[in-house]
């Protein structure tokens, strides 16, 4: 069976027109997947130079492979199965950063190369006051992104028409403001220039962007096997993703959207002046609830998202909270009932996808900061609005201080004293569904809240 390269598909790369810093299954699931529906449809017809910087491993999988891979979406829409297959012919070459530094910057002279796309991890966008852009090449995401720039500043004689369209796609809140202004910190300390510095500001585009995919990365050895037989090829770089997918882009300015041409192919990148909407919707319903029900899963026995969404009682529980309680929290912020609906409809897939396998313990990491950050201006927001507990999020509350009680100790319950005291019927009712937990099995508590409800409504 031969290896999968561009003979098999008789397929010549576009034109280069995006720089990707990073080599990572998220942006190949993600943006380079975007990239390639925009190709197919005669949308964007540019392709992407790669940068691999870390210094482990080559780019020799994907020479070998004509930098070619096989995407395999799989999950769930609207309850229904779902498998597809994407050949992703984007990319046109992987250069490394270490070896071949002088590439890169040939690719900062040319004009054609207009959008710049990174995942370095939260960690890459820092500042290194010891990283010099001038050095070959620069240590840090950031400085190796400076140089680039200052190449092409350099090229163009600062003209306003060859800056670029940067979209950083780490996760940290106004990802692209932060990059922004670690590049002009950057040049400031290293004295490159006020012309430099006024061209970065005016002529480029950093905008903050959200990205959200699951992208679980290589296939298992028996999903591998499988998909090699059907489509008549070996693929080292196939990756798996779930249906689901969304790339919010904060800009209002034409030309971003002129130059993203690629998001007319797909709803689901999104270009708009401001993209905390995504965010909320992302950090209540789908990270809120995962945090809201990860200690009555585990507490319940499953080990699985998928498996706890398997049972009814479980999944009742999941749907309820995000729509009885957490969707009324976001009509405060000016967020559409139907739009949140939907995203709630979205997530409920996401947790049932049976081709994840999404353990409850690793998202019990980071326990309490995650309650506090996802879930307490919710809580907060749902009792000053309603004058009323809500008591799906007062029993994931309990079950959150049970599970932590194996670690933190009943103290834990001191440490949101300040938190909770203007709230005292959400912390009684938190108090009555511990003492519930502790006596009567999870679900048996679970499923009695959902008839309570039931009867209510």
């Amino acid at each position: 069976m031969n290896l999968l390269n561009r003979q098999l598909i008789k397929e010549r790369p576009y034109p280069e027109k995006v720089l990707q810093f990073g080599t990572g299954v998220l942006l190949r699931g993600l943006p380079d997947y975007f990239i390639e529906k925009a190709n197919k449809t005669g949308l964007f017809g540019g392709s992407i130079v790669v940068v691999k910087s870390t210094a482990s491993g080559g780019t020799d999988k994907f020479e070998l492979q004509d930098n070619l891979y096989t995407l395999h979406i799989k999950g769930l829409e609207k309850g229904v199965d779902v498998q597809d297959v994407l050949l992703v012919s984007a990319i046109s070459r992987v250069v490394s950063a270490a070896s071949d530094w002088t590439a890169i910057l040939d690719v900062a002279r040319n004009p054609e190369v207009e959008t710049v796309i990174s995942n370095t991890t939260e960690v890459g966008i820092v500042f290194d006051e010891q990283d010099d852009p001038l050095t070959s090449p620069p240590v840090s995401f950031p400085g190796k992104l400076t140089a680039v720039l200052l190449e092409r500043f350099r090229a163009f004689s600062g003209a306003k028409d060859k800056g670029m369209i940067i979209l950083p796609t780490e996760l940290i809140d106004k990802n692209g403001d932060v990059l922004r202004d670690i590049i002009i910190a950057m040049a400031e300390r290293h004295q490159l220039g006020a012309d430099f510095i006024n061209w970065i500001k005016r002529c480029n585009h950093f905008c903050n962007t959200l990205v959200d995919r699951i992208v679980p990365g290589s296939l298992s050895a028996s999903e591998q096997e499988q998909a090699e037989s059907q489509l008549g090829y070996k693929d080292e770089l196939a990756i798996m993703a779930e249906p689901f997918c969304l790339w919010a882009i904060e800009s209002s300015h034409p030309r971003v959207s002129e130059v993203l041409s690629f998001a007319r192919a797909d709803k689901r990148v999104v270009i708009t002046p401001d993209i905390q909407k995504f965010k909320e919707l992302k950090l209540r319903l789908l990270n809120g609830s995962h945090t809201f029900a990860c200690g009555l899963a585990i507490l319940a026995g499953f080990d699985t998202v998928k498996e706890a969404m398997a049972d009814p009682v479980f999944s009742k529980y999941v749907k309820q909270v995000m729509h009885k309680e957490i969707i009324p929290t976001l009509l405060e912020v000016g967020i559409d009932k139907g739009e949140a609906s939907e995203f709630a409809d979205h997530v409920i897939d996401r947790f049932g996808n049976p081709y994840l396998h999404h353990q409850w313990q690793s998202i019990s990491t980071n326990y309490t900061s995650k309650m506090r950050m996802r879930n307490l201006p919710t809580i907060a927001r749902y009792v000053q609005r309603y004058n009323e507990v809500p008591a799906y999020m007062a029993l994931g509350f309990a079950g959150y201080l049970q599970f932590m009680k194996a670690t933190e100790g009943n103290e834990l319950f001191a440490v949101w004293e300040a938190d909770l005291l203007p709230y005292t019927g959400f912390r009684n009712a938190v108090e009555d569904y511990i003492t519930r937990l502790e006596t009567q099995p999870v679900l048996d508590v679970i499923n009695q809240l959902n008839r309570n409800e039931e009867a209510r409504d």
